[in-house]
């Protein structure tokens, strides 16, 4: 397992450090499979899927938990019986290691 869930998020304006090639692809090897590079090179994204609405809208809500407790925020896209999320540290347009330790704790709500 991971040990990015042990981790807790720095603080985005002052502390952030964008990540190397080799980092985050050495970080992205900690996450489940599903979680890729976005188009954009600069994010990471999963899709998931449930059988019926209230359990994605459960999802969302333990995500958005998850993202106040980290004061690190995804962007989601929500729908029926999906949810995708999309990491990004945008205060300077890159992948941080704050964007692997909220996957790897979203990671533990499904997997």
């Amino acid at each position: 397992m991971s040990n990015l869930i042990e981790k807790k998020c720095k603080n985005c304006e002052e502390d952030a450090v964008a990540l190397s090639e080799t980092e985050i692809k050495v970080h992205l090897e900690e996450l489940n499979q599903e979680w890729s590079i976005g188009e954009d090179e600069k994010s990471i994204e999963r899709n998931y899927t449930f059988p019926i609405y209230s359990r994605t809208i459960a999802f969302v809500n333990a995500v958005a938990w998850i993202a106040t407790e980290e004061g690190h925020h995804p962007e989601m896209t929500v729908g029926y019986n999906y949810c995708k999320i999309s990491y990004s540290t945008h205060s300077i347009d890159a992948l941080t290691e704050n964007d692997f330790i909220c996957a790897a704790k979203i990671d533990l709500l499904v997997d």
